[in-house]
């Protein structure tokens, strides 16, 4: 198994930082173009890519989409936890909740799962083809966890301006709400 080059701690260069702006702006842009934005070679862009992606810094590519032409909604849910202890297995279970097949099933997909710091403890956005999936996702999570999770807060996300760095191409969807 292959080391990190990079130490947890340690922060990027601010080469690093150029070509991960450049990236996160518009990840389909070719590594010429990059390297031309930035200013570098493409073997050196390319080079730096590799290393962020096996240094785990770049998790993965994904392509941001308006999930109501999906036929999907999407959702935040805010998950305060209670004062109980919670043992190690119940610990991974939470951590690795958007691996479980069986929301998969039920229609739900999880977009991002975060642990907080402030009033809630945990936020998860998912989308869900209606209301009553995402109302029985909620409950489900509550049901699973009884003894450590004291509230849950569904929240449905009515517009997206921005979201992952991208303006929404549609921002006068929100006219509809105002």
């Amino acid at each position: 198994m292959k080391t990190s080059s990079k130490k947890k701690t340690e922060l990027l260069t601010s080469d690093e930082l150029r070509i991960l702006t450049a990236l996160q702006k518009n990840s389909k842009d070719s590594i010429s173009s990059i390297a031309k934005s930035c200013g570098f070679s493409r073997q050196r862009v390319q080079r730096i890519l590799a290393q962020l992606e096996e240094d785990r810094v770049i998790w993965g590519y994904t392509a941001i989409t308006d999930e109501k032409k999906e036929g999907r909604l999407r959702y935040i849910i805010l998950i305060k936890r209670s004062m109980n202890r919670v043992d190690r297995e119940t610990s991974k279970k939470i951590a690795y909740i958007y691996f479980d097949e069986e929301y998969e099933k039920q229609g739900i997909i999880v977009e991002g799962s975060y642990y907080l710091h402030g009033e809630y403890d945990w936020m998860i956005i998912l989308t869900a083809k209606t209301l009553r999936d995402a109302k029985k996702f909620s409950t489900v999570i509550l049901e699973k966890y009884p003894n450590i999770i004291a509230k849950v807060i569904l929240i449905q996300v009515l517009h997206s301006s921005k979201s992952h760095h991208i303006k929404n191409p549609n921002p006068d969807t929100l006219l509809d709400f105002l």
